[in-house]
């Protein structure tokens, strides 16, 4: 599990932001997993590209992936992509800012592109 030392959400139109800031102690610097949503563009993307586009900075491509799927629970978040999974450590993040997050992750979620599932209390 990577343990998030703080997230940043923008709700800036027309973009929707939610990055975690994710740190070890083996690396030298934070590392960001970033879920990203322009809805005003949307209509100019095939159907296949529509939704939440997810990147992370130790990704050698520049070829995002989609969202699939979120899991809150406690203080725990997991991002589910088409081809990665993230347990991320949510126990150093404000509980505001946690509640922030999930009204942004709502908010990207408009046309039920994703599923978000919610158990335990954050």
């Amino acid at each position: 599990m990577e343990i998030v030392s703080f997230i940043n959400i923008e709700d800036d139109p027309p973009d929707l932001i939610l990055s975690f800031a994710i740190w070890r102690p083996e690396w030298d610097n934070i590392r960001s997993l970033i879920l990203l949503r322009t809805p005003k563009f949307e209509a100019f993307l095939t159907e296949a590209d529509r939704g939440v586009n997810v990147s992370y900075e130790d990704w050698m491509n520049d070829q995002g992936e989609m969202l699939r799927r979120v899991e809150l629970r406690d203080r725990e978040i997991a991002i589910i992509t088409t081809e990665h999974r993230f347990d991320l450590d949510l126990r150093k993040v404000d509980k505001e800012d946690i509640e922030e997050a999930k009204t942004i992750l709502n908010k990207m979620n408009f046309d039920n592109r994703f599923v978000i599932k919610e158990s335990g209390l954050l």
